[in-house]
């Protein structure tokens, strides 16, 4: 943001003149600025330390394939373009090295 250095500053004086009103409005403008959720919105957030004892994930999960290699330091599975360095049975990706 440009600065206009010709423009008057404020002292502080005309700092301590704000009203206890124009504050008050300022801090609700800045509240207005939030997003309203109808209602019916509410199903689809998920609140912190909901109990999701109930549910089930189906998740398919392959096993490591011929090309991949799991990380020795991230511990991720990488296609084996993405080793840096073998040493023995261990190794690691290009984002570890």
């Amino acid at each position: 943001m440009a600065t206009d250095y010709d423009t008057p500053r404020k002292t502080d004086d005309d700092l301590n003149e704000d009203s206890l009103e124009e504050l008050k409005a300022r801090r609700t403008d800045k509240a207005a600025g939030l997003a309203d959720l109808d209602e019916g919105d509410n199903e689809s957030l998920e609140l912190p330390g909901a109990d999701l004892s109930n549910e089930e994930l189906s998740v398919r999960v392959l096993p490591r394939q011929a090309d991949e290699f799991t990380c020795t330091s991230c511990f991720l599975v990488h296609h084996r373009s993405q080793l840096a360095r073998e040493k023995g049975n261990e190794m690691t990706c290009k984002d570890c090295a």
